[in-house]
């Protein structure tokens, strides 16, 4: 029978991670850096963890989660655009590969992770398309959560594919879900 975990261990080794994610990149951090930082063995967090992405995906779950900008401007074209414009240092595409590969591989840690990353989405996407409605500038009839599930997918695609979109990219996406949810143009 395993021995239950040490409140304090648990909260060193997430710690350590938060710490090395932000001081070395999430493609630097090793079982071995994580342990030496947290003062626990190997053995402790193999114990615990199936690997460095399911502690990622705790120790975002107990933390503080980077996001996309979410811009509340009078162009919404540019605040969609905002939304795919991801730093292009190969950080942060192996940080969202990572918590994929969580996601998959942890259902009901996906789960977590899932509504915590994606309800700002889904709320900023809601209050940005009502803002357009009464603007008269997106039909009454388009589905906030729908579009949001959309933008979701399409910055996660983007992110398992190990690219970014790049702004010729993001703009025709934009264009495209524009398309679908404007007033038509008399």
């Amino acid at each position: 029978m395993p021995r239950p975990r040490s409140e304090s261990a648990r909260q060193a080794v997430l710690e350590a991670m938060r710490s090395s994610l932000s001081s070395s990149g999430y493609e630097a951090v090793t079982i071995e850096g994580l342990a030496l930082d947290a003062g626990v063995s190997k053995q402790t967090i193999y114990r615990w963890w199936p690997s460095k992405a399911a502690i990622l995906g705790e120790a975002l779950l107990s933390g503080s989660l980077p996001g996309p900008p979410l811009p509340m401007t009078d162009d919404l074209a540019a605040d969609l655009r905002a939304m795919f414009t991801v730093r292009d240092d190969g950080e942060t595409i192996a940080l969202a590969r990572a918590l994929i590969a969580v996601t998959a591989t942890d259902p009901e840690l996906g789960l977590q992770l899932n509504e915590r990353l994606a309800a700002p989405i889904r709320d900023w996407t809601g209050l940005r398309l009502a803002r357009a409605v009464d603007a008269g500038e997106v039909r009454g009839d388009v589905d906030p959560a729908v579009v949001a599930d959309q933008l979701i997918a399409l910055g996660s695609y983007s992110a398992l594919l190990g690219r970014p979109l790049g702004a010729e990219r993001a703009d025709a996406l934009v264009e495209l879900v524009l398309r679908g949810v404007t007033t038509p143009r008399g």
